[in-house]
């Protein structure tokens, strides 16, 4: 099907099409290829061959062979070789070449799209399948013969005239050699990824720690497309006067993301969209501070950075692992499913809407913030009022002694008591990283 609507519309030779789902041998490869695709993923074959036994725990970290953990006691039951794989792909190249020559070709380039090579009797005939019409599938529309049918035109990204370009023109001086320029701009929701060129730039002068804090601070007015400040490394700040499409911060790496509303807007923020889905998605490190809601899975993934929001979708918190969510208004459902780390304060907490297979086995923990939570949200909302003049937070931090009751901390059970070994560790002199402590880390989480 995919095939056949690029051809259809007369894009076929502008795209490079991969297949992926069950490949396990060169046979599959060569019907891919037949049926239009030109590159193969292979996922669960190699790594069978590299000792994975299937028992599908990879996301509680107790993988008996040492494939999917952490956990540097069963890490050591790893056996695979990087070897094995080469090998495995080996023989699957060389059943390629089999069929290949079988066929009379001497390259897949040659039999991408070649539907005509498929013999289907044998399947059509099967009491099964009997006077099932594959012609759909095989032929396609008729009109569409004349069009390529693989990838021939190599695509133009148009990197010259990315947002980045003017933004890289003016902090090329910073970039190479340090200090601090702030840049005022007008932003469109065409200009996609903004910022995250540039980062690529400071990464690759500076490595992956980047430039100090407040180095190149961004100053835009609009509204930016998808994938705002995109694995943006630290010594950037982007702060837009406007709103923006879906993956705000996605990937973020050290870097700052403000976004707030035109100044002199009359509507509410707290309770208006400033931003799209899946916000955060995959963070790292860095801040982000919004003054406003943000749509549904926000900070999915996140495993370092922290993330001031007014409200928030669907499915929030959905895997994340570490980092520290502040949540000042109301939240969708399913909020926390699979969050194995890091936490949250979400300000008068709708328990119905947490994860109810979390909650009804324990691996979340509900509950009032400690002294020291208290002391890292005042902290945050200051910065937030600092950065986006909420008002919501500037209500909340003038009655803060009461409305800090309000507040309930989501934390993973696990990960409260792995912090806690940590740093019992930690005051015994004794490596947090080390044998011992990985021992009674297992002792305390049953795993």
């Amino acid at each position: 099907e995919t095939q056949q609507t690029l051809m259809l519309n007369g894009m076929r030779d502008r795209v490079v099409v991969q297949v992926d789902g069950q490949m396990k041998t060169g046979r599959d490869v060569i019907i891919g290829a037949l049926l239009g695709a030109e590159e193969f993923g292979f996922a669960t074959a190699p790594l069978v061959v590299s000792g994975c036994i299937m028992m599908r725990v990879c996301h509680l970290d107790t993988c008996p062979v040492g494939v999917a953990t952490q956990n540097p006691v069963l890490r050591q039951r790893f056996n695979g070789k990087a070897e094995y794989v080469v090998n495995f792909m080996e023989f699957i190249a060389q059943e390629v070449r089999e069929y290949l020559a079988a066929l009379g070709y001497r390259s897949i380039d040659e039999i991408v799209g070649r539907t005509e090579l498929l013999d289907v009797n044998g399947a059509v005939e099967h009491w099964k399948a009997r006077g099932l019409d594959l012609a759909p599938i095989l032929e396609g529309p008729r009109f569409a013969d004349d069009e390529p049918r693989r990838h021939a035109r190599a695509q133009n990204h148009e990197l010259e005239e990315h947002f980045d370009v003017q933004l890289l023109e003016r902090a090329q001086d910073v970039v190479a050699h340090g200090g601090q320029i702030t840049i005022e701009l007008p932003v469109r929701n065409t200009a996609r990824a903004v910022g995250t060129m540039l980062g690529h730039h400071v990464t690759k002068a500076h490595g992956e720690h980047g430039l100090p804090d407040g180095s190149i601070d961004v100053r835009l007015t609009g509204s930016a497309g998808q994938s705002f400040g995109a694995f943006m490394p630290s010594g950037i700040t982007l702060r837009l006067e406007g709103d923006s499409n879906d993956y705000v911060g996605k990937g973020l790496s050290g870097g700052k993301i403000v976004v707030r509303p035109p100044r002199g807007s009359t509507f509410a923020a707290s309770e208006n969209v400033i931003a799209g889905n899946v916000i955060g998605y995959g963070a790292t490190q860095g801040q982000m501070f919004l003054n406003g809601v943000v749509g549904e899975r926000f900070l999915v993934r996140n495993s370092g950075a922290t993330a001031v929001v007014e409200g928030v979708g669907d499915h929030a918190l959905e895997y994340m692992t570490g980092g520290l969510a502040v949540i000042l208004g109301a939240t969708g459902r399913n909020l926390g499913a699979g969050m194995s780390g890091g936490q949250a304060y979400v300000y008068k907490l709708d328990t119905d809407l947490v994860n109810r297979e979390a909650v009804a086995s324990g691996e979340l923990e509900l509950g009032p913030l400690g002294s020291g939570d208290a002391e890292i949200l005042r902290d945050l909302l200051e910065k937030h009022v600092a950065e986006t003049d909420s008002t919501l937070a500037r209500r909340l931090l003038d009655d803060f002694e009461a409305e800090v009751e309000n507040f309930v901390r989501v934390l993973p059970r696990d990960y409260a008591a792995v912090l806690q070994t940590r740093q019992e560790a930690v005051t015994e002199g004794l490596d947090p990283d080390g044998d011992v402590v990985w021992k009674r880390i297992l002792e305390v989480t049953g795993g």
